[in-house]
């Protein structure tokens, strides 16, 4: 997994999370380097023989984590008009990893895949793309620059940062190469507390253990920023943090070992979901004049509610949100970027969002040209142009 210094093996196990299936087409996350799942992947593209295997022997060495994969880099593929495709998404307990996973599904069509006008993949012909676990925007942005991944999902602050050399980026070059696809949904700040802890609100959070999130996440971006603006400053060791995962924190906040923890997704979240079914929670609102400010002073920051019911039993939560958008390097091939951006709002995998992911659902082609301060891949903006969603410049 990118940006973590767990070994290799450890890492493959690590992504061991779900695959998505759409018609001929199986798309895996990081399954795809382990057991079951290659063998359901070789079994998809029987018949190219010894390049699977050799294409299998790369995979197993680990090396795949470190680089995005390339038809040159096996043996026989260069030739066979295959384009692997690598997306950074975030924690396998998060919302960007299954929505990373339904957009490596939709943008997928291997050789041999049943057409889309017959019920198969509408994706680019020759485009295999693999969604990978990361620790979030943080870390796919790195990894983006330092092209070990194709492609990734960032929060649209945090990728703004990185583009102008502003805000965590600041002192740090800017990353101008930073290209868009398109903008995808919001997502929501939530604060989980146990119910009946006494904590009612951000400033009862003095003298408590907060997981703030892992290094390289958005969430601890975040919410650093926010405790900071409601009077709960680090430095003067105000609150305990903890760097956690979301799995993690779910998992401290049940055995008493934590207070609070912030997670930023889109809602629902499986975490929290799952952590619903063994204790009684509270997602606390993130509201009031600090609340306005923060969404005055930080780009792209907005007011928004978790609805009701999203979360069962749990009544509409206001908050802050903020966006998420799939971001390229500007060295994309323009041809490419446009088949992609073409590939991602097709009819059919627009049906796929909406019946897969509530936050999947929130994606239209109407949205996607929603202005987040990084300009547009030429390709993708092409494609727009010929949609209508632009004028032509």
């Amino acid at each position: 997994m990118t940006g973590s210094t767990l070994p290799a093996r450890r890492r493959l196990r690590q992504g061991d999370a779900c695959s998505y299936r759409h018609g001929s087409l199986t798309v895996l996350s990081q399954t795809l380097w382990q057991g079951a799942g290659l063998r359901r992947w070789v079994r998809l593209l029987k018949g190219w023989g010894a390049v699977i295997f050799a294409l299998a022997a790369l995979l197993q060495t680990g090396a795949a984590l470190a680089q995005s994969v390339r038809p040159d880099a096996v043996p026989g593929l260069e030739g066979a008009g295959v384009r692997f495709l690598r997306i950074g998404t975030g924690p396998t307990s998060g919302t960007y990893f299954p929505v990373g996973g339904l957009i490596a599904n939709a943008i997928s069509s291997p050789p041999g895949a049943r057409p889309c006008d017959r019920g198969g993949s509408c994706g680019v012909p020759g485009v295999i793309a693999v969604a990978q676990s990361t620790l979030g925007s943080v870390a796919n942005l790195d990894s983006l620059s330092r092209t070990e991944i194709d492609m990734a999902i960032s929060q649209t602050d945090v990728a703004f940062w990185a583009y102008t050399g502003g805000g965590l980026y600041k002192g740090t070059p800017p990353q101008k190469g930073l290209r868009s696809l398109g903008y995808l949904y919001q997502e929501a700040f939530h604060l989980v507390v146990r119910k009946g802890s006494g904590i009612n609100s951000i400033r009862d959070l003095k003298g408590k253990r907060v997981a703030v999130g892992e290094e390289g996440s958005g969430s601890l971006v975040e919410s650093t920023m926010i405790l900071e603006a409601y009077g709960l400053s680090l430095k003067k060791k105000q609150y305990t943090p903890l760097y956690l995962k979301p799995g993690q924190a779910a998992d401290a906040l049940l055995k008493g070992d934590l207070d609070a923890f912030f997670f930023v997704a889109g809602p629902p979240t499986a975490i929290i979901a799952r952590l619903m079914e063994t204790t009684e929670i509270r997602i606390l609102p993130i509201v009031g004049r600090t609340a306005m400010k923060l969404v005055e002073e930080i780009p792209f920051l907005q007011q928004g509610l978790i609805g009701e019911n999203l979360y069962p039993g749990i009544a509409a939560v206001p908050t802050l949100t903020v966006g998420s958008m799939l971001l390229v390097r500007d060295d994309m091939p323009e041809d490419l970027a446009y088949q992609l951006a073409k590939a991602l709002w097709h009819p059919n995998n627009l049906r796929l969002y909406a019946r897969s992911h509530p936050s999947a659902a929130q994606m239209a082609p109407r949205q996607a040209v929603t202005s987040a301060g990084i300009p547009l891949h030429p390709g993708a903006e092409r494609y727009y142009v010929e949609a209508g969603l632009l004028p032509a410049r």
